[in-house]
């Protein structure tokens, strides 16, 4: 097709319409979020709510109280008991799930078979606008953040709008009614969703105000010319329906598309464009239609193709952005077109949900960590309830999964004892810990949450023949196995709580002021290394590894914490990597490899990283929106690779420690030139622009407080003087 925009990297087209929703082009604003398949003549454009989740009985479910039985569940552990000791740690309970997240309805739009000439699809990363062309006609749509609503303007000829709740998957316990009507001389559209009544949410609501030459039509509207379509959601806790207030809201509200486009850009654009990547690739390749770029990685053998590395850079942060506002993002971001979700669309908190914001703080989307900063707040005091319950403890203990809804620890199985993840709390807290690093603004509420951290690992640690000792312990979600090869989850010391402990001590002492913790923090378990060199995945003698496992928890020290450093800690820099390279890859699941590949760029190994790289972009892991797969082949619509891929690269090609800046401290082999401009680092340090080739680095930076450091990369390594607020070129030449 001719005429299109420029070639870009902030962009992807596709010439050809979805086949099925996982290829669908997605929007979002962080609340509401939209799939556009792009077919001309059938539409299906899935719109979904953050907080439409399917209630199941589990909205009012609490932690098990098992602060009783913690002497008998310490004993079984530590006489080899440790089956029956996660036994107990269930409190006795069947497994069960949080709510699941859910699409909320489909907007039809049908229109006379024609020819298809010149068809293409397109999502604008600077705009978040979603645009279909075919034979001189068009759609176009976003999800605006500045008015909440969902836009989509047609320009397609006479059609019929409608509505559906036909989405895969749909339980027969949930019932739709569609009515379209014209209210004070308006047309609307409005879809209701009735819940079982099994406790939680009665319903949601969905209206569209169609502007144009458009009339009711029973449960549709036809539309003859160009139209207008406004939609805002709401969930419903009771029978008295917000419809009203929304029909008020969508009354009052602009009346054309370029008026909502340009309210919504102006807080759209500008945290998009804060960081860019340019991998210097030619433009012929950044016009390719996405499937193209798919295909031509899918002959690539084991080479990562730059045009594709820097268009996923891209794509993932767009996507994190648009998923992030009144929540951080799901296991499928704020996207599904199909009401079953794998592990109930939640937000996985004992790797996913971190991993996905692994780039929120360090790649200038502050709002992100917003998002997660409004999740925790709102679950904290239930972090508190269950570390009571479970351990009689003061402090935090959070869940491994949460529906958004509350933050009760109840997920437990004898295989996934989360009753024993003493990090969680830590883990959960440590993108706001960052996000103070990176911006310098006061941590506020979150000092006190660290340092409640710090209590309750104060509380829990025990002592065990003299030895101190955490005890139940899990590493999420392996355990050493038994004599016949078995990993049984519940053991002593796993190495991700011993680091969080330790991390969560030192860390409250810095924030609060207060040596209160010193003595414990000293008595803390140390890091052991095992009989191959490798950092043990537990702190305790006679455990065995679990080596083909997705998770690497116990590389927390090194990522995200960084305690462990190869410069500061090279003994235990080694053993990391030591671990790190024997461990088995499992199923290949993007959030396993990628986390190995924080790890990796952490211990400086650009080619490991690299080969994790192509583990994720060589199998088959995108869909043609460039959201991902949990598998290789695409198995399972899961946004930990799309979001969590630009934090691999910039951890790869900038770093930092106290008084050090790394460049290019894990470059991945094939990425010979490049530039990457707008980089937040720990310390109130913006590298604006990072320029690189064979042969020179060069490095613009400005610090928010004046400071000396010491910058470093393959090609030099040198002192520089830094005054507050002004850009410092330095250049380092082979």
């Amino acid at each position: 097709m001719t005429g299109g925009p420029p070639p870009s990297a902030h962009r992807i087209w596709d010439d050809a319409p979805a086949v099925d929703w996982t290829d669908a082009f997605l929007t979002g604003n962080g609340e509401y979020g939209l799939m556009v398949p792009g077919d001309p003549h059938t539409e299906r454009l899935v719109v979904n709510h953050h907080r439409f989740v399917l209630p199941n009985g589990t909205h009012d479910a609490r932690a098990p109280q098992l602060a009783a039985l913690l002497p008998r569940i310490r004993e079984l552990v530590l006489t080899g008991r440790r089956a029956e000791a996660g036994e107990l740690l269930t409190g006795g309970r069947d497994l069960a799930w949080t709510q699941s997240y859910h699409p909320g309805f489909a907007l039809t739009v049908d229109a006379a078979v024609t020819t298809v000439r010149n068809y293409r699809r397109h999502t604008d990363f600077t705009t978040g606008e979603v645009e279909v062309r075919w034979s001189g006609r068009r759609r176009r749509s976003f999800v605006s953040r500045a008015d909440r609503l969902v836009v989509t303007h047609l320009d397609q000829g006479d059609c019929v709008v409608g509505a559906t709740g036909d989405l895969p998957g749909r339980p027969d316990a949930v019932h739709y009614d569609t009515t379209a009507y014209r209210h004070d001389g308006l047309v609307f559209l409005r879809v209701r969703g009735r819940y079982p009544d099994v406790g939680g949410a009665y319903g949601f609501e969905a209206v569209t105000l169609v502007r144009g030459a458009a009339e009711p039509a029973g449960d549709r509207v036809l539309v003859r010319g160009p139209a207008l379509l406004t939609t805002a959601l709401e969930r419903t806790a009771t029978a008295a329906w917000p419809t009203a207030a929304q029909q008020r809201r969508l009354a009052a509200g602009p009346a054309d598309y370029p008026t909502l486009l340009a309210r919504h850009v102006t807080r759209h654009t500008g945290p998009y464009r804060r960081v860019d990547l340019d991998l210097a690739v030619p433009a012929a390749d950044r016009d390719l239609p996405v499937g193209a770029l798919l295909a031509r990685q899918a002959t690539a053998g084991d080479r990562c193709d730059p045009a594709l590395l820097e268009r996923l850079f891209h794509a993932g942060r767009y996507l994190l952005f648009s998923a992030s506002g009144v929540l951080p993002p799901r296991l499928t971001g704020i996207w599904t077109g199909s009401w079953d979700a794998a592990w109930a669309g939640d937000f996985t908190t004992d790797a996913n949900l971190n991993l996905q914001l692994a780039g929120a703080n360090i790649g200038a989307l502050p709002e992100v960590t917003a998002a997660h900063a409004r999740l925790v707040r709102a679950q904290v005091d239930h972090w508190r309830d269950n570390a009571h319950a479970v351990y009689g403890a003061r402090g935090l203990l959070a869940p491994s999964r949460t529906d958004g809804e509350h933050g009760h620890l109840f997920h437990v199985h004898p295989h996934w004892p989360f009753t024993a993840w003493l990090a969680g709390a830590h883990w959960l807290l440590h993108p706001l810990y960052e996000h103070h690093q990176v911006t310098g603004e006061p941590l506020g509420e979150v000092a006190g949450w660290l340092a409640e951290v710090a209590d309750f690992f104060t509380d829990v640690l025990t002592d065990v023949d003299g030895q101190p000792a955490l005890v139940p312990s899990y590493s999420p979600e392996t355990g050493p196995p038994d004599g016949a090869g078995r990993p049984v989850p519940v053991a002593v010391n796993a190495t991700m709580d011993v680091a969080a402990a330790r991390h969560a001590m030192t860390v409250a002492a810095e924030v609060t002021g207060s040596r209160r913790w010193a003595a414990v923090r000293a008595r803390l378990p140390g890091y052991r290394i095992d009989a191959r060199g490798a950092l043990a995945e537990w702190a305790w003698p006679g455990y065995r590894p679990d080596d083909d496992h997705r998770h690497v928890s116990h590389l927390y020290p090194v990522w995200p914490t960084g305690e462990i450093d190869p410069e500061d800690t090279p003994e235990l820099a080694a053993a990391a990597h030591r671990a790190l390279t024997v461990r088995g890859d499992e199923d290949g699941s993007a959030h396993g490899t990628l986390h190995r590949a924080l790890v990796a760029a952490r211990l400086g190994d650009g080619p490991l990283v690299g080969a994790y790289l192509r583990r994720i972009v060589a199998a088959d892991m995108f869909f043609r929106s460039l959201m991902s797969a949990h598998n290789p082949g695409r198995v399972t619509y899961n946004a930990d690779a799309a979001h969590t891929l630009p934090a691999v690269l910039i951890e790869a090609l900038v770093q930092t420690r106290p008084g050090l800046l790394r460049l290019l401290p894990a470059l991945p082999p094939g990425l010979h030139r490049g530039t990457l401009r707008g980089v937040t680092c720990r310390g109130r340090l913006t590298v604006e622009e990072l320029t690189w080739d064979d042969r020179r680095v060069t490095a613009r930076l400005v610090a928010a407080t004046s400071r000396r450091i010491r910058v470093r990369s393959p090609h030099g390594d040198t002192g520089c003087d830094l005054p507050a607020g002004t850009p410092v070129r330095v250049t380092h030449r082979r």
